[in-house]
């Protein structure tokens, strides 16, 4: 963690898409941090660059100029291996595709990251059975992604995400695929994940209906961001 308590701290963040007179310029001078145990909607138009910024935070990406720290770990100074490990060990990943591996249980998609991970077999059933009882789905821990319902299947997506205990969860549209009580539904679960697990949330988001769920919003505007 950084000195200053925060999980996300990201400064004059820029990135610029080809050059010259085509050049589309994404993100311009993007700032903001957000402490653990917050829920930080980022909401925009389609094109407004939420994406961009979610996957320069996550160091899925690099921004054109600027400087992102994840709990206190400077991001964009970071190789490729080094991004990678911190992916594997800081930075967890909820899309809207939920990205479940179809033969494999409710259980065993959760345990995967841990597998990668190389826990122990005893305190990974352990892990898996908390996350699983954490998002209400202790009684569907045998059946595969095809057997389940989408929010269901959002759940075991968020569960699998946070059986690493990650400092940082990001987001993008989760909700997409889900009609407006599910949506709900899982955004409340976020949130509640959030606070018991102590991590802080970045979440995209275009259902404004949503947004009073979260502690705070971002929005995004021509590349810059302001908050609500």
């Amino acid at each position: 963690m950084s000195e200053a308590g925060y999980a996300i701290e990201a400064q004059d963040v820029t990135r610029v898409y080809g050059s010259g007179n085509t050049a589309v310029h994404a993100l311009r001078g993007v700032a903001f941090s957000v402490q653990p145990g917050r829920l930080v909607a980022v909401r925009g138009r389609s094109g407004s660059g939420k994406t961009t910024l979610l996957n320069i935070v996550g160091g899925l990406d690099r921004p054109t100029s600027g400087s992102v720290r994840i709990a206190g770990h400077e991001v964009t100074r970071m190789g490729e291996s080094e991004r990678l490990r911190l992916r594997r060990t800081e930075v967890a990943f909820v899309f809207q595709s939920f990205g479940l591996i179809p033969v494999l249980s409710a259980a065993e998609n959760v345990s995967v990251p841990l597998r990668i991970a190389g826990v122990s077999r005893a305190e990974r059933r352990e892990r898996v059975e908390m996350m699983l009882e954490i998002t209400g789905l202790s009684q569907h821990a045998a059946q595969r992604p095809g057997e389940l319902s989408g929010g269901q299947q959002q759940r075991v997506a968020i569960a699998r995400a946070l059986a690493g205990r990650p400092k940082v969860l990001i987001a993008d549209e989760p909700t997409g695929q889900l009609d407006a009580d599910t949506a709900r539904l899982i955004m409340r679960l976020l949130k509640t994940v959030v606070r018991s697990e102590g991590i802080c949330a970045l979440v995209a988001t275009h259902d404004l209906t949503l947004l009073d769920l979260a502690d705070e919003v971002l929005s995004l505007q021509d590349g810059l961001i302001e908050h609500e």
